[in-house]
């Protein structure tokens, strides 16, 4: 059971605003703005080389931790500036060759993810094929096995979408990958730090996720996970001394693992501080974190059902700690800048990030709340109050 009050008081912020907008950034907690300003403070001491040199054993501590929140060993994760370059490291590190395919879900992709599809088609001749959704809105991933080709070079799937609360069934789609011996791709933005992952059950060759998000860390990080058994055959998009060494004047080699898709220059302080937060969510425990999210998230589902002229737009089998709506009369960017006069920070997902969704369900934007373990009942209580307000 989380010591809600414990985290409440190690997150300040708690006691100004109900946050509800982990699209953004989540509230940091104590330990994670120490790790931050210390770390700051020896650079400011003693100069940024020699801070980093002071504190390598600090530094290697966060691949320990992606590892043990992913369930993979060290060598197999990377540090990357955020989730989409993560993401993008990987995927432009494919030999696709012209005419190959790529699968995906797309209603739940995300935008960046979908926009790398179509320069890659356009460049190299790929093709973009769409499993479909179940009924309930998640990928039909008996479909999907049906959609594979002998042309089909990777799926690629979204676990948790940016602009709705369904989770994608990814552990199901990665035994339809290894039936297939087909690689298999996560993106984990904004389902890392709220359900637990384990990279050997969801059976994916890469994933990639951040820290500003659900796992509460610093803006600025994000990470990356590569099998082992699929290293060898990608070539990172870019290299430098980092990745790579140069052994002679006309030869050079990678680095070992996947920190070949790192680079040189690097957020010292925000590595540390997204160890900090890794730390700090396994502390509390994943299960803990993912059951409470649930049922904090669906109260405030069913407090919004029964709000009058409000809709609640998720759907799927199983739903995140993203709770999507709309409000009759009050336009999504209106009613979020309406809560925010209120000290109650939201999301807006508008049909920019989800061409491939919204406009089949007639939606153009929607209020996207992202409750999250420190919230309260009574913070839920008084969101959905302003919510139906119609005086605001």
């Amino acid at each position: 059971m989380i010591d809600v009050e414990r985290v409440r008081a190690e997150t300040p912020a708690c006691a100004k605003l109900i946050h509800f907008n982990n699209a953004g950034a989540s509230l940091v907690p104590d330990p994670v703005h120490r790790a931050l300003i210390d770390y700051l403070e020896l650079e400011r001491s003693i100069g940024g080389y020699e801070a980093h040199a002071a504190t390598q054993a600090e530094h290697s501590a966060l691949y320990d931790n992606l590892a043990k929140l992913l369930g993979a060993t060290p060598n197999e994760t990377a540090y990357v500036e955020n989730a989409t370059r993560a993401w993008d490291m990987a995927f432009y590190a494919f030999p696709f060759r012209e005419g190959d395919r790529i699968l995906t879900h797309g209603p739940a992709e995300y935008v960046s993810n979908y926009l790398a599809f179509l320069q890659q088609a356009e460049r190299r001749g790929l093709v973009i094929d769409h499993a479909p959704s179940e009924g309930p809105g998640q990928v039909d991933v008996d479909a999907l096995e049906r959609a594979i080709t002998p042309r089909t070079a990777l799926i690629a799937i979204t676990h948790v979408p940016t602009q709705t609360g369904l989770v994608n069934p990814v552990a199901e789609v990665g035994a339809v990958a290894r039936r297939h011996g087909i690689p298999f791709m996560v993106d984990a933005c904004q389902s890392a730090g709220q359900i637990p992952l384990d990279v050997n059950v969801i059976g994916c060759d890469i994933l990639s996720g951040t820290g500003r998000k659900f796992l509460r860390g610093p803006r600025g990080t994000g990470f990356l996970y590569v099998s082992d058994a699929i290293l060898d055959r990608l070539d990172p998009p870019f290299i430098d001394l980092h990745s790579a060494r140069w052994v002679a004047p006309d030869t050079y080699e990678f680095v070992p693992g996947a920190k070949r898709f790192e680079n040189w220059e690097s957020y010292f302080a925000g590595r540390l501080g997204l160890s900090a937060a890794i730390d700090y969510a396994l502390g509390i425990g994943m299960e803990a974190i993912e059951q409470r999210v649930r049922t904090l998230a669906a109260r405030l589902r069913d407090e919004l059902r029964a709000a009058e002229g409000v809709t609640v737009a998720d759907r799927g089998t199983r739903l995140s700690g993203i709770v999507t709506f709309a409000k009759d009369g009050e336009a999504a960017p209106s009613l979020a800048a309406r809560l925010k006069s209120k000290g109650i920070n939201v999301s807006v997902s508008s049909l920019g990030s989800a061409r491939l969704d919204f406009p089949a369900r007639g939606i153009e934007s929607l209020v996207r709340a992202s409750v999250h373990y420190y919230n309260t009942d009574a913070e839920i209580d008084r969101f959905v109050a302003e919510v139906a307000d119609r005086a605001g």
